[in-house]
């Protein structure tokens, strides 16, 4: 688990106390349960997105994916956790994400599935409808940083940099207990 201690964060908040994660039950891209108990044993960057996303979500992934080829805190996965149930199957997620990744997680669920870890983690994602009858998803495009017990631990905003994200968790991993 991360330390306790404070961690001096340029991009980023560290939390001084980890916030539990609600329970949650969400599929992987190979259709098998995912929960609390997968993100036990490893930190883990989750990102909140859609395979529709016109902007914001390719870019953090771009970000990520940059991130990733040398992570820089042991064990690191990235977790995406799709915001549109209608639309992001994982014959939709999996090649999405793999043109980024192939390591990354990818996690789906209904409405109701979702809920619960949104609303422990402050997210916003609200389904808007728009002229012609198509939609889109307003969402919080924060990074959550879960320590190895699977607690939030620091949050990052964007705009992200590949360089800023790394250089914060290198010093996460020079002062936290992993």
């Amino acid at each position: 688990m991360l330390a306790q201690k404070s961690v001096v964060l340029h991009s980023g908040t560290w939390l001084p106390q980890r916030l539990s994660v609600a329970s949650f039950a969400l599929s992987d891209l190979s259709g098998r349960r995912y929960d609390n108990l997968a993100l036990a044993g490893h930190p883990s960057l989750l990102f909140f997105g859609f395979t529709s996303c016109p902007d914001v979500c390719p870019a953090t992934l771009a970000v990520l994916a940059e991130l990733n080829r040398q992570p820089p805190l042991p064990g690191l996965q990235i977790v995406f956790v799709s915001v549109d149930p209608e639309r992001d199957r994982p014959a939709a997620l999996r090649p999405y994400l793999a043109s980024f990744d192939p390591r990354f997680v990818g996690l789906a669920g209904s409405s109701d599935a979702l809920a619960p870890l949104l609303h422990s983690l402050g997210t916003l994602a609200e389904r808007v409808t728009l002229p012609g009858g198509a939609h889109t998803i307003d969402h919080t495009a924060t990074l959550y940083l879960l320590d190895r017990s699977g607690r939030t631990a620091a949050v990052f905003s964007p705009p992200f940099t590949a360089a800023g994200l790394r250089a914060d968790l290198e010093q996460v991993a020079r002062r936290a207990a992993l």
